[in-house]
């Protein structure tokens, strides 16, 4: 039994170390969505040749016209963005690398509170994702003691289903927002099209590992109960058995005892008559019976010698 709860121990505890690690990289990286933004073409210059608008004259000649040939879509060009919890980068499309800005700027006003709240959340998530790991250390580290053990098993299954929660509503509440602010956002910032990057999924396989953390460590709890609750009915029932067979031959024992006396004491008396045997054979079989702490109902005995037993020795 130490032996497959110390191998539960370990998966939950495997479980909840994966579940840190993934809320953790989620909670800090900008991969929860990404797609592309449609924004117009810069110009074309020295440094830039490709995706710009190109009008084949000198741009510093002002008195000349410029006419641009690309219609439609061809006038835009689509970069590529990523978001997360806390930035929004996209391409910097006038020089290289990336540009970010805040996402609580870019959320609107009024789903800044959902967006604070899930932030909480998410961090909330995290510490109890600690305290559940701590917890279940300890609990691996003190296997040898078992009642210890089981107190640290279920304090670490309450705080990792706990933690569990908080990191659903989190997510669902950052998801709701980023809708939002998709239709709603600002105009140079709303995607063209997105989806769900590394980052959320990351942060829902979080969750799973966390659910089935706590599902391992609750199944780990019961299994541990219900063992010692079967060993002690067991034990409890050994207990009764061997009680009831030490009744049986004590009662046997401390009877052959009392019949041994009463041989002897009739063998003293070999002269008498039957009806002096009657007289002093309950008495002695009274006597031997109460030394022993043995009742027995003793019917009174009249002249005939109705008792089998008392005809046996009058026989002798």
């Amino acid at each position: 039994m130490k032996t497959t709860r110390k191998c539960r121990a370990l998966l939950s505890v495997g479980l909840n170390l994966v579940a840190l690690f993934f809320s953790t990289t989620a909670f800090i990286t900008t991969y929860w969505c990404e797609g592309t933004q449609r924004v117009p073409k810069p110009n074309c210059s020295k440094q830039r040749h490709h995706n710009c608008i190109d009008y084949g004259v000198n741009e510093t000649d002002q008195s000349k016209v410029h006419y641009s040939w690309e219609t439609g879509d061809d006038r835009f060009l689509f970069r590529r963005f990523h978001t997360g919890i806390w930035y929004s980068c996209e391409e910097n499309i006038h020089e290289a690398g990336e540009k970010c800005r805040s996402f609580i700027d870019l959320a609107p006003a009024s789903e800044r509170g959902v967006l604070w709240l899930s932030v909480v959340s998410e961090v909330l998530y995290i510490l109890l994702l600690v305290v559940g790991f701590s917890l279940m250390c300890l609990e691996l580290f003190h296997s040898s003691n078992v009642i210890d053990g089981l107190k640290l098993n279920a304090f670490a299954a309450v705080f990792t289903v706990l933690s569990g929660l908080l990191g659903m509503v989190a997510h669902m509440m950052y998801t709701q927002v980023f809708q939002i602010t998709v239709s709603l956002g600002p105009e140079d910032w709303r995607p063209h099209s997105w989806d769900y990057g590394w980052s959320f999924c990351m942060a829902w396989g979080s969750f799973t590992c966390c659910m089935a953390a706590s599902v391992t460590t609750l199944n780990s709890y019961t299994k541990t109960v219900i063992e010692f609750r079967h060993k002690r009915k067991l034990f409890e029932q050994g207990l009764r058995e061997e009680q009831s067979y030490l009744d049986q031959e004590a009662f046997h024992y401390f009877r052959d005892r009392s019949l041994q006396s009463i041989s002897s004491t009739v063998e003293v008396y070999p002269g008498h008559s039957g009806a002096r045997y009657s007289y002093y054979l309950p008495a002695i079989l009274t006597c031997q019976m109460y030394t022993v702490g043995i009742s027995l109902p003793m019917e009174p005995l009249n002249e005939s010698f109705q008792n089998p037993l008392f005809v046996s020795i009058n026989d002798v």
